[in-house]
């Protein structure tokens, strides 16, 4: 890959699923849902750049980079086109993939996902204020034992993350002892996040994509994504596409897969792949043109 090598983990035969991580994490987080998935599908776990055992990017960190690499990844492996299945940050990278290669999209899931909404919990927008990096490197130097149960404490009352939550969490930050990890996650988030919260939003690409089908998974106890955004969301998607997991948080791939790996599998079996018709595409870019009022050059 350009700009460094890239961690993946290939399993099983059949149609493609490429699962994609959040921020801070890696590939580990599907180990509950490569074997049974792999059993119908070649699955394809990704380390973005700067996470897991990739090594970090020469072309940025944005959600278009973090798309091209998936993209290039496919290429290499020999991958017409895939299901796309990511959690939180890797949703919206998600997204992005499939707006910017709509003919190598067939489904998209959506887990947890970031990108429809600015709020998002006050442990991400810490990652763009100064002194990040120092924070950070000393959570990721905290013994996991310790971090673990501290986080189920601190977490429920601070509002960074339910009690479920602390596990996948503090694997996450015992991470960010790694200064190659460390970068990759202060580069991300901070191509989309500022104080505020989430600076990209993701509902305009979707709405681009029509017939693309879509499947929506969260946990109703979420402290890092509300709910609300996916509940928002939800509405124009059919109801079976729609997975809404009681008491869980942010991770249900991690901490409720069994929940999880079956409408996933039903929606990967019984829906069908989405087909790019390029015509159409260039009939809505005209439509946009042609309602576009011409702007005059200054002398």
């Amino acid at each position: 890959m350009a700009g460094g090598e890239i961690a993946y983990t290939v399993a099983g035969d059949g149609p493609a699923v490429v699962l994609i991580h959040g921020l801070g994490g890696s590939r580990s987080t599907w180990r509950h849902l490569i074997g049974p998935l792999s059993r119908h599908h070649t699955v394809v776990a990704i380390d973005l750049p700067g996470h897991g055992d990739s090594e970090v990017s020469a072309g940025g960190y944005s959600p278009g980079a973090h798309a091209a690499t998936i993209r290039d990844l496919m290429v290499a492996l020999g991958l017409t086109r895939a299901s796309l299945i990511g959690h939180s940050l890797g949703g919206r990278v998600a997204v992005q993939f499939a707006y910017q290669f709509p003919e190598r999209i067939e489904r998209l899931g959506l887990i947890s996902s970031a990108g429809f909404g600015a709020d998002v919990t006050p442990l991400l927008r810490a990652a763009v204020l100064p002194g990040a990096e120092t924070l950070l490197w000393g959570l990721g130097h905290v013994p996991e034992f310790l971090t673990r149960p501290a986080l189920r404490v601190v977490g429920a009352v601070v509002g960074v993350g339910s009690a479920g939550d602390a596990g996948p969490l503090s694997q996450d930050l015992s991470g960010m002892s790694d200064a190659r990890r460390r970068h990759g996650f202060l580069h991300t988030a901070r191509a989309g996040l500022d104080r505020h919260g989430q600076l990209l939003r993701a509902a305009p690409f979707l709405g681009r994509l029509e017939g693309l089908p879509v499947l929506l998974a969260w946990g109703t106890g979420d402290k890092i994504i509300p709910p609300a955004h996916h509940h928002e969301l939800a509405r124009n998607l059919p109801p079976r596409h729609v997975v809404e997991i009681a008491d869980a948080g942010h991770y249900p791939q991690d901490t409720e897969p069994a929940q999880l790996l079956r409408p996933l599998l039903a929606f990967l079996r019984r829906t069908d792949p989405f087909e790019y018709d390029d015509s159409v595409a260039s009939s809505a870019r005209d439509d946009v043109s042609a309602r576009t009022e011409p702007v005059e050059a200054s002398a």
